[in-house]
């Protein structure tokens, strides 16, 4: 087993409060709305929204995977911190045990926002994980956040 960790950092001309309301509190019925062909449904299987929680996403027709359970590990509406993990589904392949996920929104400049996301992939016996696997989970982590940021210059009053 080992882990792999890789960092992402987005800027936004969003404010913090308003991007993670959005990007992590409104994630689960707004993500659908905006990219269906990403998320066709969030539904919480187990708890209230707070830590714990147990939720199992259903990807899009544009996904090549079906579905994932993810749990709620942490969540700090006053400093704009969500850590989540993947415990099951078939994004994990069969080579990955979990993978948890700290996201962070902190004021950057001009009143905009600066998300640092950090991802840790703990893998199953000698698996490896290519370059190629980490480019495209942030370019699809990166897409979605665009269409979200997307979403709320055109929308202002959501």
């Amino acid at each position: 087993m080992g882990v792999i960790t890789y960092d992402m950092e987005l800027a936004s001309p969003i404010p913090p409060a308003k991007l993670f309301k959005a990007f992590v509190l409104d994630a689960d019925t707004l993500i659908p709305k905006i990219m269906p062909q990403a998320i066709k449904s969030v539904e919480i299987l187990e708890g209230d929204g707070g830590p714990g929680t147990i939720k199992l996403t259903t990807f899009g027709e544009g996904s090549q995977f079906k579905s994932v359970k993810q749990r709620i590990d942490g969540i700090d509406k006053e400093n704009f911190t969500y850590n989540y993990s993947i415990i099951e589904g078939d994004a994990l392949q069969d080579a990955i045990e979990s993978i948890s996920y700290e996201v962070q929104i902190l004021p950057g400049a001009d009143g905009g926002s600066i998300c640092k996301n950090s991802s840790k992939y703990t893998t199953k016996g000698d698996t490896q994980i290519t370059e190629e696997q980490i480019k495209a989970g942030k370019e699809k982590a990166s897409a979605m956040f665009k269409a979200i940021e997307s979403y709320l210059l055109a929308n202002p009053d959501a």
